[in-house]
Formats: structure tokens, sequence, C-alpha cells
């Protein structure tokens, strides 16, 4: 209301100036009470109309009353400068009438604009209502720039975002269906192996020896479903950020050489070659060495367990612009194309259930990508002639700390 009463002053004076100079002082004032005497009455129909628009309800009506009130002020303005200043009767139903005319015009426009307005609003609405029934693939058409426009891209940035986070939530829930399911598959197996291993030695049907066995036999499962649930447990620590890490500059030739070391007797066990190609023996990286060393560990057992006899292990590090990569590579059989993007998903070993080994509970590759990840790097499988490189990122310096707000 404030501003109203100021445009409605303001107006009043910008009359008075430009009438004042050419007619004198009482032509002025009679012209800028002119303009108060009808500009009030329609800034109070302008306000009512703003604050009972509901009950006009169509964009149509409230057009049509805008034009309405602007044609009835203007002829009552002509009808009021003909009296004051003694304007003929002809002069002024000539300009009344092309007032009405104009005024016409004016309503068939402003129907024209609802018009077009209320399309736009109404596919919006239609829209809006659709989300709301689950319909997530949906265009609104609108080629207008204006806020109805914004409001139609709006709507359709929402669907989209709906739509992304649905799948989203959808990828999440099979994800957790089937990671119940190879927990379950993984922990069945050694369990249903102890429940009859106990079963057996308390029943005292073995002799001694048979015994020492089932015992060995059971704690070797013991251990696999500890360190199952180690994993599990790790895994889920740095996913949820629970995990304290010790990032600095890290030497990568030593931390290498330090982890193929600890490997070799594994390695040669499986009478299987491990080295370590290094060029750059001052390569540095920003990390945390020893979940580092885990990623090595994983990365490097993994190769031995899927290499025959003969066979041989590489790891190689190379410095790119803003990255350092490290790889591990074998000679092994190779990972299937159908399976190269799924192999970093916890207790995913390649192939359908039946394909499942002993080797392990498929969380090594999966806490690997987690590792280098929360380090800002990637993790994936290189495109090889013959058996497998695994790759991994990490950044050669600490991140820049972000301005002060």
């Amino acid at each position: 209301m404030r501003r109203s009463l100021l445009i409605l002053v303001a107006a009043a004076a910008l009359t008075a100036a430009l009438v004042g100079p050419a007619h004198g002082a009482e032509p002025a004032l009679v012209t800028a009470a002119l303009v108060v005497a009808l500009g009030a009455p329609a800034l109070a129909l302008a306000h009512i109309l703003v604050a009972r628009r509901r009950r006009l309800r169509s964009l149509h009506r409230q057009f049509a009353f805008t034009a309405a009130v602007v044609v009835g002020v203007i002829l009552l303005a002509v009808i009021a400068t003909a009296r004051l200043m003694f304007v003929s009767d002809h002069d002024a139903l000539l300009v009344s009438a092309i007032v009405l005319g104009a005024g016409l015009v004016a309503l068939r426009v402003g129907g024209l604009v609802a018009g077009s307005v209320a399309h736009d609003v109404r596919g919006v609405s239609d829209a809006l209502a659709e989300v709301g029934r689950g319909e997530r693939e949906l265009r609104i058409a609108s080629a207008a720039r204006d806020e109805i426009g914004d409001l139609a891209r709006a709507a359709d940035a929402m669907a989209e975002r709906l739509a992304s986070e649905e799948r989203a939530r959808d990828s999440s829930e099979s994800a957790r269906r089937e990671l119940v399911a190879a927990v379950s598959h993984d922990l069945r197996t050694p369990i249903s192996a102890l429940r009859l291993l106990i079963e057996a030695v308390d029943d005292e049907i073995v002799d001694e020896a048979t015994r020492r066995r089932y015992l060995a036999t059971m704690q070797t499962h013991i251990h696999s479903l500890s360190a199952m649930i180690d994993d599990l447990f790790e895994l889920s620590r740095i996913e949820a950020g629970d995990i304290d890490w010790s990032m600095r500059q890290i030497e990568l030739a030593l931390l290498v050489d330090e982890t193929v070391v600890a490997m070799r007797p594994e390695a040669r066990a499986r009478q299987v070659e491990i080295s370590a190609q290094l060029e750059d023996r001052s390569l540095s990286a920003h990390a945390d060495p020893e979940r580092i060393q885990r990623v090595l560990f994983n990365l490097i057992r993994n190769a031995i367990h899927h290499t025959p006899a003969d066979g041989s292990v590489t790891v190689r590090a190379e410095a790119g612009p803003d990255a350092v990569e490290v790889e591990v590579s074998d000679t092994g059989a190779g990972i299937p194309a159908a399976d190269a993007a799924r192999v970093f998903e916890p207790f995913y070993r390649g192939g359908a259930d039946a394909a499942r080994d002993s080797d392990g509970a498929g969380l090594g590759l999966a806490i690997s990508r987690a590792i280098v990840e929360t380090h800002g790097g990637a993790i994936w499988i290189a495109p090889a002639d013959g058996g497998t490189r695994v790759r991994f990122s990490l950044p050669l310096h600490a991140p820049a700390p972000s301005p002060a707000a």
C-alpha cells in the first residue's frame, strides 16, 4: 500500500510539472488533483483484487477486471477533463468512444494473454498431478521464457530428480538384498560345516586323529568367518566415514617394495613370480599409507590367487598431471567383460552363485574401492591383451584448502 501511495503522489507531481510551465499553476493543480482523485480508487480496487483473487478464480476474470479498471479510469479522466476544461460535447463524445473501443480491444488482449498463461499453468498443474500419481517420464510443454516457463522447467527438473532418486533408491535396495543374500550364502556354508563337525566330535564317533583334523577344519572355518565379519565391519566404517585417516605425502616406491616383499612367500607357495617395476623411484602421493598398503595387499593377493603356477604378478606406478596411477597386473585368465563393471561390488566374484569359490568373501575389491574413493581417486579394470590389469589413482598432493567464507 505504501508503494502505491508513493507512485500516486509521484504521478500527480509529474503531471503538475508537465502542465505548469505551459498553462500556469492553477491548471497544474487541477490536473494533479484529478490524477489523485481518479488514481486513488483505481489503486484501491487493485489492492482489493490482490487480496480477494480467490473469489475471481480464473485468470481470465482477473485480467478482465484489471482491464475494466484501467478503461474506467481513462474514461472518467476524459469526462472530467472535458467538463473542467470546457471541451465541446462533440469532442468529449468522440474521445469517449475511442476510449471505449480501445477498452474492448484491451479486454481481448487481456483475454488472449490470460488464456496463454492459464494454458501453461494448467500444463504445470496437470504434470504435477501426474508426478503425484507416480509418473516420472514427462516433459511440460511450455515455450514461455517468463516466470511460468521457469515454473515449468523447475517442475521438469523436480520430476527428473525424483526419478533419479528413486532409481538410486531402487538400486540401493536391490544391492542391499543382494548383499544380504550373499552374506547369508557365505555364512551358511561354514556354519553348516561347523555344526556337522561339532556334532561328530560331540558324539565321539571319530577317533583321536580324525577329531584333531575336524578341530583344525573348524578353526579354518572360524578364521574365515572372523575375517568376513572384520571385512564387513571395515567396509561399513569406511562408507560411513567412521575412520580417522592419516593423510600425508608418502613414498610409493618404499610402500610398494614393502608390500611386494611381504607377499612374496604367498606367491612362492603358489609358484607365482611377483615383482615391482617402478621407473621413477621418487614418486609420491597424498594418502594414508596403512590404507593404501591394504589396497595393495588386496589387489596382489587377488592376483596371486587367480594366476596359475609359473605365472607372474607385477606392480607398476606412473605419475600423471594431477594423480599417480598404480597398477597390479597378472598373467591369469583375466576378467570377462560382463564382470569387469561389477567386480568392485561387495561379494561379487563373477558369474552366478555356482561360480563362487572359497578364496575369499568377495570383499577385498569392494574395500579397496572404498579406500581409494575416500582418497579422491578411482579404481578400475584396465584393458589387457592377457590376464588382468587393475589400476587405481591417488592425488599427487593434498587438496587446496577452501577459501574462508
